[in-house]
């Protein structure tokens, strides 16, 4: 857990992107991308998560240069401004990810969980902490009917072989994350099944990050859009730190900060 006093951290999210599913296009430019950030940390948020290619189901890839374009301004403008900031560079591609951590970039947040050429070395070197988020299949064509014989198993199976080879690789133990990937390739049972069993994915030793801000399942839960998923969110929050999550990748930051933080004293 990154030391700040509290049992829970939250992910401000900034897409730096024009088509992420809840705010692409919004924070395209370094000025509105920086007045966000500034915004997030004011709000409680304990990391800045900034994104420069789209991960929502359907999406098409980037190219590294366009990737790197996005967020490298955005993170040396949020450096400038805070010295002692936690950036998150979310990227599954080692030069992006070189570049962000040259840039100022003090924390790794990779859907592909390193899976990648070149990034388990980097990370080994980097000696940053590291996310790593399960999904079956790329954004383009994830949630085109995905299967599973047992969601959790196969996940736990997945999250096995990774921390394997993180370990293997010289990634410090204490600095892996592991994120279940709500709702990449999942169908809405197989992400009530994972939220149910954050406990066992608790057992095998490292932190866990949730994130399922504003995302198609509370949609089809409560039949909202995306702007009326707020309440949704929150309660999700709520029952997977109840559960033992510790991270959470968020958008509504003061919302989920004073739930989280009325649920921490209430089971201290």
């Amino acid at each position: 857990m990154i030391k700040t006093g509290k049992t829970f951290q939250i992910m401000g999210v900034i897409n730096v992107t024009p088509d992420s599913f809840s705010d692409g296009g919004q924070f395209s430019s370094t000025e509105t991308a920086l007045k966000q950030a500034l915004s997030l940390l004011e709000q409680g948020a304990d990391i800045i998560d900034i994104g420069g290619e789209s991960t929502r189901p359907g999406a098409d890839s980037v190219s590294v240069e366009e990737e790197i374009n996005r967020v490298v301004p955005v993170i040396q403008a949020v450096r400038k401004l805070k010295p002692s900031c936690v950036i998150s560079i979310d990227s599954s591609k080692a030069e992006v990810m070189a570049a962000a951590i040259k840039a100022g970039a003090n924390f790794i947040n990779d859907v592909n969980a390193l899976q990648a050429d070149a990034c388990l070395g980097l990370l080994a070197k980097s000696k940053l902490p590291v996310c790593l988020m399960h999904k079956k299949g790329q954004p383009k064509t994830m949630q085109i009917q995905p299967k599973y014989h047992s969601v959790v198993n196969e996940v736990m199976d997945f999250f096995k072989k990774r921390i394997e080879s993180c370990l293997q690789a010289g990634i410090l133990p204490e600095n892996i994350i592991l994120d279940p990937g709500i709702g990449f390739g999942k169908t809405l049972e197989h992400n009530l099944a994972l939220l149910r069993n954050i406990k066992p994915l608790k057992s095998l030793g490292f932190p866990v990050l949730i994130g399922v801000s504003r995302k198609s399942m509370i949609g089809e839960i409560l039949n909202a859009e995306i702007g009326d998923r707020l309440y949704g969110s929150l309660a999700i929050a709520q029952y997977a730190y109840t559960c033992g999550a510790e991270y959470f990748r968020v958008h509504d930051v003061k919302a989920t900060h004073d739930v989280l933080k009325i649920a921490e004293l209430l089971n201290s």
